[in-house]
């Protein structure tokens, strides 16, 4: 089991930039939804933008400490415009 707060500070520590957003599904502490906002992304795909972040957690994920993750990963802009709608 791992901590909303913790997938958060291993995400930041990898995208220093990041804004994130960690949602837990269950209460159970294992099946996570993450937003994540970071400059990082620009001029990335959406499969290079979501192995950044699955790079930043692959320790949990590889102990099954995090069995599900569910990614939102967006630039500023694309943050910004999904606001504004």
């Amino acid at each position: 089991m791992i901590s909303s707060d913790q997938v958060a500070a291993m995400i930041k520590a990898s995208l220093p930039d990041a804004e994130v957003q960690v949602q837990d599904l269950t209460g159970g502490g294992d099946h996570y939804q993450v937003s994540v906002v970071s400059a990082e992304f620009e001029g990335r795909s959406l499969v290079q933008q979501h192995q950044l972040v699955y790079g930043a957690v692959r320790t949990a994920m590889s102990s099954e400490a995090i069995h599900a993750l569910a990614l939102k990963t967006y630039t500023p802009a694309d943050w910004a415009a999904a606001q504004v709608s």
